[in-house]
């Protein structure tokens, strides 16, 4: 392959098993000839991985490694090492090896068919029922609501040509949801069904907090129906008060029924107390958005690079 390759790899707590990682992507080097670069980017991990990418670097020449200050979570990795990135071609792949570099000369071949784009959508995951079930009706929450065509199970794990990551880079989004973004900026892109592997060590770094966090940025970066559901839950609201309003005045003028008292009223108060809350947290996801841009803080902070 004459084009030059690069591959990103967010790590966390990963450095039981990194040598694993490096095998398995020597070894598809190897067999693909390819000219590579491996963009190892530390996210805050509480063990040596770090550490392990230094030793790797010695036997691996062509990694470069990425130290972040802190934990700053999988999406801001994955966009410092698209920030970093030299190659024609680019792919994005866990460290787990749930999505395995073999797959990736497959992917590479769409590229070199004209594709500018190929993602991964996920067949089969490894999960247990509950987590599955949360990720597919994330994803069809998702694309029932948002402006953007999104592909349906498709994750971060894809190749792309220099010129879609360059201009993914235009978006200085403080909350990236990259595969949005993928989405966004356009281009011949395919959809590649695979089959998502177990991982290969350890616990995933997605606790349920982490998972929430990029729920609600896929929605709210990429929809404005939460939004605009505000204001058709007022129209309800109207609606509601003017027919209920209208039933008590008739009952007691025309039959004389006599108006229920504390326990209309308290139920009332609550549910639209409620319903305001809501509408309420709704406008402050919004404007925590606009504040996190407009601060205009660097989405990450670097500690430390190898051959960088």
């Amino acid at each position: 392959m004459s084009q030059k390759i690069s591959i990103i790899v967010p790590i966390y707590n990963s450095s039981d098993f990194m040598h694993n990682l490096l095998e398995a992507i020597d070894e598809q080097r190897i067999k693909s000839n390819w000219d590579l670069e491996l963009v190892l980017v530390d996210d805050g991990s509480r063990d040596k991985s770090y550490n392990k990418i230094v030793e790797l670097s010695k036997t691996y020449p062509y990694i470069k490694g990425i130290k972040l200050s802190r934990n700053f979570g999988h999406q801001i990795a994955v966009k410092t090492g698209l920030s970093h990135v030299t190659g024609d071609y680019i792919a994005i792949i866990d460290d787990d090896l749930q999505d395995p570099p073999d797959l990736l000369p497959g992917f590479f071949s769409y590229l070199d068919n004209g594709y500018d784009v190929a993602y991964g959508v996920r067949k089969k995951r490894k999960e247990h029922f509950l987590k599955r079930f949360s990720y597919n009706s994330f994803y069809r929450i998702l694309k029932s609501l948002s402006d953007t065509d999104i592909p349906l199970d498709s994750g971060d794990f894809c190749v792309m040509k220099k010129q879609v990551v360059d201009n993914m880079l235009k978006l200085q989004e403080k909350n990236p949801f990259l595969r949005g973004i993928r989405a966004w900026v356009g281009f011949k892109q395919v959809g590649v069904e695979y089959e998502r592997h177990a991982r290969l060590a350890g616990e995933s770094g997605y606790t349920l907090k982490k998972l929430m966090k990029i729920a609600m940025d896929g929605i709210f970066s990429f929809s404005s129906v939460p939004i605009r559901l505000i204001t058709i839950l007022g129209f309800l609201g109207l609606g509601f008060a003017f027919i209920y309003s209208i039933n008590v005045i008739t009952g007691y003028f025309l039959s004389g029924t006599k108006v229920q008292g504390f326990a209309t009223l308290s139920i009332l108060i609550s549910f639209f107390s409620s319903l305001i809350l809501i509408c309420l947290g709704i406008i402050g996801e919004y404007i925590v958005r606009i504040y996190d841009e407009v601060r205009n803080r660097p989405y990450t902070v670097i500690e430390q690079t190898i051959n960088l």
